[in-house]
């Protein structure tokens, strides 16, 4: 019983870590605070991880209720989703550093915590119904290591966002750079890749 429990903690850490990788989403917080200062990041940060567990959390137990009681199907919730992952992503190829970027503080919209930093990157369409799987038709105790598990790996986004700075001295500002704009292609594709998985659960409930 002991090893099933432990086997099924593994598949749900790596299905979670696979969804939510904390090296995927470093360059989106970094693309998305460039420019705060540090307290204004460790704000952002934290507001991110807790929005993004509750929410998740919040799916795992009352999914299916929410979702009849607002009518919202799992195509639609796919593509609008992709649509908000496509437009980080596109942003991120797009973006263009100011020379003057850095020397003054800036002030940040700290709501970026909420959106699309919490939903949809950490909290997104992939997550929720990730989570949804897991909890379906299982005890309370494996809902139990759900939940934990994927407290875990929040843990672990939150801790690699708070060293971002030091990652950047590691990798340095032009590694960075680079890393995202191809993360930032690779999130617009992902996030296309919502869409279209979308499109064919619609297709498919049609016929």
């Amino acid at each position: 019983m002991l090893t099933n429990l432990l086997t099924f903690a593994l598949t749900v850490f790596m299905g979670f870590f696979a969804i939510m990788n904390p090296i995927s989403n470093l360059t989106v917080f970094l693309n998305l605070t460039e420019g705060a200062d540090k307290e204004t990041k460790d704000r952002i940060n934290k507001k991110a991880i807790k929005t993004a567990f509750v929410v998740v959390v919040v799916f795992m137990i009352l999914g299916e209720i929410i979702f009849n009681l607002f009518g919202i199907t799992i195509p639609a919730f796919k593509i609008t989703g992709g649509i908000l992952v496509f437009k980080v992503g596109f942003d991120m190829i797009n973006s263009k550093k100011s020379p003057a970027q850095g020397l003054e503080r800036i002030n940040i919209n700290e709501d970026i915590a909420i959106s699309p930093l919490a939903i949809p990157m950490l909290a997104g369409p992939g997550a929720i119904v990730t989570a949804m799987n897991f909890v379906s038709q299982n005890t309370w105790k494996h809902s139990g290591i759900v939940i934990v598990v994927f407290g875990i790996v929040c843990y672990l986004n939150y801790l690699v966002f708070k060293t971002s700075e030091i990652i950047i001295k590691k990798l340095g500002h032009n590694v960075i750079a680079v890393i995202g704009k191809l993360m930032g292609l690779i999130i617009a594709i992902i996030g296309t890749d919502m869409i279209i998985q979308g499109l064919k659960l619609s297709f498919k409930a049609l016929q």
